[in-house]
């Protein structure tokens, strides 16, 4: 079974407004040494954020466990400075940020204007392991017409700089401003993968390879392929759900190469009207269908991914699992939908003639929505650190890490 890990960027706040603090270097700022689980805590573009990142897992459970292990690791730092933090995909509330101090990332501001300035999203990256970068362009080319369904499913950004945006994950629309996100073409082989890597960089508008941020690519650090489709999940179990589909796409692309099954050659330009719906919708509406791309109830299409998926699931122990979660997120929602509930819990708590129903989400009602996140990020983390001894949430060991 292929080895599968994540990265997931969390939002540090104001445990009483919500609004995100610039402390990712106070939060770093202790011991320096990596967990001997591989485990760790490192910087993002911004300060308000910071990203954990798993060891490689084998199973849906190990992998919960780390996520929920990072998340808690990450919040016991966070309150040493009365702060927490929220799997969150955008801040709710506007509030300025705060560019970590970095070379690079000073020539992103730079060059990259309001789009970095406001680069402010946490996203839910999926690591799968392959047996050669060959491989991993075969994966990429087969999985590019199912990721919009991901990103349904993980939709967790309703809001924007403290406005409701219309959207499930608006993290998608923030995040396509950059040159090279989104879809990419059929490459066919490591040969035209590389060659267009190379004529991107060419242009001079790239700062360097960091900065493909296709959809899906083959990482430069690991033998994986990354799948970066997905906003962070508010619930950890969501998250490590999100993980085994991936995994399973991967699989059955390798699957699909050996048997001899050609990628679909869905245009480019259809994927990125899947990938807008999928942000627009999310689960409450309509979805395109990774079969004819006509818009179907997102349950059919939901549904649809795990038929695709179910040999390969079925074949790793884990197609009854991924049913029960499927089905569990299909009922209560994503977590734009948790988020939006949280706000409307508040108005109804505070209702009066100046914040009549169907008015928008105040200020106050913004916090409550990162309140709510809070709790549910950490969800079951203490209940899992208790399962192991050599986890201690009082005093966390932090990697401090500034990827490129």
């Amino acid at each position: 079974m292929r080895t599968f890990g994540v990265e997931e960027e969390l939002l540090i706040v104001d445990p009483v407004t919500g609004e995100p603090l610039a402390l990712a270097d106070a939060l770093l700022a202790g011991p320096e040494a990596a967990l001997e689980t591989g485990m760790g805590l490192s910087h993002e573009l911004k300060l308000e954020q910071i990203e954990t990142q798993t060891r490689p897992c084998h199973t849906f459970t190990e992998l919960l466990q780390q996520i929920r292990r990072g998340r808690a690791m990450a919040d016991d730092a966070a309150r040493k400075h009365n702060a927490r933090v929220a799997a969150i995909a955008t801040s709710p509330l506007a509030k300025n940020t705060h560019t970590t101090p970095d070379p690079r990332f000073a020539v992103m501001l730079e060059r990259f204007g309001l789009t970095a300035h406001e680069q402010l999203t946490c996203g839910f990256h999926v690591h799968t392991a392959v047996e050669s970068p060959e491989e991993g362009v075969v994966v990429l080319d087969h999985i590019r017409d199912k990721l919009a369904v991901l990103t349904a499913i993980s939709a967790n950004s309703p809001y924007w700089r403290g406005l409701p945006t219309g959207f499930e994950s608006y993290r998608i629309q923030a995040w396509n401003r950059w040159p090279t996100s989104g879809p990419s073409a059929v490459f066919g082989s490591l040969t035209a993968y590389r060659r267009m890597v190379q004529r991107l960089l060419d242009t001079g508008v790239l700062l360097d390879e960091g900065m493909i941020y296709f959809d899906a690519r083959i990482s430069r650090n690991h033998p994986t392929v990354e799948v970066r489709v997905a906003d962070v999940c508010l619930r950890s179990e969501d998250a490590a759900l999100i993980a085994v589909l991936v995994r399973a796409l991967v699989e059955t692309a390798s699957l699909e190469m050996l048997d001899g099954v050609e990628p679909a050659s869905v245009p480019t330009a259809l994927l990125r009207m899947a990938s807008w719906q999928a942000s627009n919708s999310g689960l409450r509406g309509d979805l395109l269908d990774f079969g004819d791309f006509r818009p179907q109830p997102a349950a059919d299409v939901v549904w649809a991914l795990v038929d695709y998926l179910s040999p390969v699931l079925d074949d790793q122990g884990e197609l009854e699992l991924v049913k029960a979660g499927i089905a569990d997120v299909l009922e209560r929602g994503n977590g734009a939908r948790e988020q939006r509930e949280a706000a409307e819990r508040f108005n109804n708590r505070q209702r009066d003639a100046r914040n009549p129903p169907g008015s928008p989400p105040s200020r106050e009602a913004l916090g409550a929505v990162v309140g709510h996140a809070v709790k549910a990020t950490i969800r079951g983390a203490a209940a899992d650190a208790r399962k192991d001894p050599a986890h201690n949430l009082t005093a966390p060991i932090l990697t401090r890490v500034r990827r490129p």
